[in-house]
């Protein structure tokens, strides 16, 4: 589509630059968090208390709550990131008795059970990927580069460049060969300027990962031996 075509589009549903400031959908809920630049929040998501990285987003109808988000994050609709748990270890597990103030005057809520929520956050590491409707459970980690399949549940901590999916999430097999996969790790691509960026767009784009590896290590091979502080 076109910018012309966007044009004739309602002004909900046009394309709209991205920048220092977030783009944040009017009907998303957002609390004590914080974003890079270039991020973008979705219609009805909600976003408690956590970090988002640098040209992260998350389209419609995501809950992300307590949890820190890398670079270059997609998050597909419907994604619950640290959802919560009821105490079922108790008598009764309602809302009750811990949202208390709701029922009660008099009662604040149960603090040291939110202080626990907030204790085991959720990690997802750069370019990482999770997919509709994936939930990832509190305290664990998405590394770097990997994608979580539409509808998956993450009980364990997923290994950096590594496909998950099912409930619960299993390994279905690495993105890429293990070297591959660290060579990427050291290339840090994710820390490069937006410029940089912008320049090696083409290369993003035709380049075979390996290929992209190549040039780009020896680029950094080059600058260290020419500035060897680098």
């Amino acid at each position: 589509m076109s910018h012309e075509e966007d044009a004739d589009l309602p002004k909900h549903l046009r394309r709209k630059k991205l920048g220092a400031k977030p783009l944040i959908h009017e009907t998303a809920v957002v609390r004590h968090s914080t974003f890079g630049k270039f991020c973008k929040v979705g219609a009805r998501t909600t976003i408690i208390e956590s970090e988002v990285g640098d040209y992260s987003y998350a389209v419609n109808d995501a809950e992300i709550v307590y949890t820190t988000i890398g670079k270059f994050v997609s998050i597909g609709p419907l994604v619950g990131l640290n959802p919560a748990n009821h105490p079922y270890e108790r008598a009764s597990q309602s809302h009750f008795t811990y949202k208390s103030w709701q029922y009660f005057e008099d009662v604040d809520d149960e603090a040291e059970l939110f202080d626990d929520r907030r204790s085991a956050r959720v990690t997802i590491g750069h370019d990482a990927w999770v997919g509709r409707a994936a939930i990832v459970l509190p305290g664990r980690t998405v590394g770097i580069g990997s994608i979580v399949a539409a509808g998956a549940v993450v009980t364990k901590d997923v290994a950096p460049y590594t496909i998950v999916g099912g409930n619960p999430a299993r390994e279905i097999r690495p993105r890429f060969a293990p070297d591959i996969a660290t060579r990427l790790l050291e290339l840090k691509w994710w820390e490069w300027s937006h410029r940089d960026l912008k320049r090696a767009l083409g290369d993003f784009r035709s380049l075979s990962v390996e290929a992209f590896l190549g040039k780009y290590e020896a680029e950094a091979e080059a600058n260290r031996i020419i500035d060897p502080l680098l």
